[in-house]
């Protein structure tokens, strides 16, 4: 099966850990790219590889300022990443209260055991 290209979709686009940490970067405010990629401790053309990436999904948008170009965070495309994952939103609490559940019982069982 053929790999889908890291630009389809936002999917594809953020499912690189380096791009992720753009964007994590990028909430703070517009960064020239000579800064995030020493913030990240990568090369300043594998930062722009990234930032291409970002941009053509629609997660990143760019503009000059002066001899820079700044990036930006543009979020909007995140919502459906966001609208996926809240979807499990409820298959974790289960879990977690279930998890609390257990703990309880094992708490309630040792507090009998020392009388």
């Amino acid at each position: 099966m053929a790999r889908v290209a890291t630009t389809s979709d936002v999917f594809n686009a953020i499912a690189e850990p380096q791009r992720r940490d753009i964007l994590a970067l990028l909430r703070a405010g517009e960064r020239p790219v000579t800064e995030l990629a020493e913030a990240l401790g990568m090369t300043q053309p594998g930062a722009s590889k990234h930032l291409r990436v970002l941009r053509e999904v629609g997660l990143v948008r760019d503009r000059k300022a002066g001899k820079q170009r700044l990036y930006g965070l543009d979020a909007r495309k995140l919502r459906a990443v966001h609208e996926w994952t809240g979807g499990f939103e409820a298959f974790w609490n289960d879990s977690f209260d279930r998890l609390d559940a257990y703990v309880q019982d094992l708490k309630a069982a040792n507090g009998k055991k020392e009388e």
